[in-house]
């Protein structure tokens, strides 16, 4: 009897089955959707009514009033940029699966050909960030959900100290201490301050160069002193950094490390040019100085003996120098497997739109090491709504879909970009004898 009860209700099982609705796959949802294509791709100039030089990237979506904004500001070239996405990468571009972040993002790589290229990465990292936005609107979540969800509440961020003298340069990083901040970089006189010798003076080429000089053992002497300085008057609270901007030779920059490392350094920032990476090995031969290195890679290849090696400690750069979050995101999985932390790289000339891109890899990265911090007039915040603010030291997004932050179009027309001077920056520093000293 129980074996016909038993065979009966097997029989019966796959009536039973059919007769209940199918249950909901994610294979079926995303089929429901329709599909989304790239309709339009173009750059947003503007100078943000000041010195800046912002190229915005909005991208337009096959799905009525559904779009993204992305970085591809670049304040040496952003007319070029602009070009190169009006005139070049948005034809490629429309017509695309805008689901298809990773493939856009090679595809246009290797259509370049010759990859590495600033002004292609930058190109691309406003279509990538767009899409990254636009995912998120379409999700209905946060960025930093969709790369698997806060690691931690808020962005811990460095401030930036300068001052003409140790005095000065104490006092500005104690103001920031007394915001909140944990981390502060400390430079004097600027990048180069500490090693100029002023205008005029030195023993000079007659009628040659008489502008102030940059002289590296004068540097190196110079950076230690203020460093002590500064722990004597405030003691070993605060988290101190400095940027040495990549003026040093090599043996020097090993010399220097040592020498900071009495003062509990966070990090000592680009004492190398990438040119000279190598020489990382022998300053993690010779000292603990912590070293952070990267701000101007171009190409996500450049860390991978830096990282796996471990022969550097934070790995900086731009988001949207890389080419945005897509390659962001793989660096900061490397940094992750080798014990190396980021600190992607911000700059005062830098907009709003990458600083939050940085600021979702920041929440959901366990790699995460600290985050350059970035302030805009208010202005800017009613530019570009949703800009995140640093109240006490820390960088908060807001919980709005994507980026969580948008462009007011009909306001940056208001404030065209405009041409840069031709003249020199203050990256490119002379020697006493004329020459130019590497960056």
């Amino acid at each position: 009897m129980q074996r016909r009860e038993f065979l009966a209700g097997t029989a019966a099982a796959p009536a039973a089955l059919a007769a209940q609705p199918a249950q909901p796959t994610y294979e079926r949802r995303t089929r429901g959707l329709p599909r989304l294509t790239i309709k339009q791709v173009y750059p947003i100039l503007t100078s943000a009514g000041g010195r800046y030089q912002w190229v915005i990237v909005k991208v337009v979506t096959s799905e009525p009033g559904l779009y993204g904004i992305g970085s591809a500001s670049n304040v040496h070239q952003a007319f070029t940029v602009a070009a190169s996405i009006e005139k070049h990468m948005a034809p490629f571009w429309v017509g695309r699966d805008a689901d298809r972040i990773d493939d856009i993002w090679h595809a246009t790589n290797y259509r370049n050909y010759r990859r590495g290229d600033t002004v292609l990465n930058n190109a691309l990292s406003g279509l990538d960030m767009a899409l990254w936005d636009i995912k998120g609107k379409r999700a209905g979540m946060p960025v930093y959900d969709l790369l698997g969800g806060k690691v931690r509440d808020a962005v811990p961020c460095y401030g930036h100290a300068d001052g003409r003298t140790m005095d000065e340069v104490a006092g500005n990083v104690k103001g920031f201490m007394d915001r909140g901040f944990r981390h502060v970089r400390a430079q004097i006189g600027g990048y180069g301050g500490g090693g100029m010798i002023p205008p005029g003076q030195g023993r000079r080429v007659a009628g040659g160069f008489a502008g102030p000089a940059f002289d590296e053992e004068q540097y190196v002497d110079a950076i230690p002193k203020l460093f002590e300085h500064l722990r004597v008057k405030l003691g070993k609270e605060v988290k101190l950094i400095h940027d040495v901007h990549e003026h040093l030779s090599a043996s020097r920059a090993v010399e220097l490390a040592k020498r900071m490392e009495p003062y509990r350094m966070f990090f000592v920032e680009d004492i190398l040019p990438p040119e000279l990476i190598q020489w990382y090995r022998n300053i993690k031969q010779v000292t603990s100085t912590p070293m952070a290195m990267g701000e101007i890679f171009t190409n996500p290849q450049e860390w991978m003996t830096c990282i796996s090696e471990r022969i550097i400690d934070f790995a900086r750069c731009r988001v949207s120098t890389v080419g945005g979050i897509t390659p962001a995101r793989k660096i900061a999985a490397l940094c992750e497997s080798f014990g190396v932390r980021t600190a992607w790289q911000e700059g005062g000339d830098n907009d709003p739109v990458n600083f939050a891109a940085a600021c979702h890899l920041d929440l959901s990265s366990s790699a995460f090491g600290i985050q350059e911090e970035n302030r805009w007039p208010e202005l800017v915040h009613e530019l570009l709504p949703g800009t995140p603010k640093l109240p006490d030291g820390y960088a908060y997004v807001n919980e709005a879909p994507g980026l969580g932050i948008d462009i007011n179009e009909e306001m940056a027309r208001k404030y065209p970009m405009e041409p840069p001077p031709g003249r020199e920056d203050g990256f490119t520093v002379r020697s006493i004898d004329g020459s130019l000293v590497r960056p």
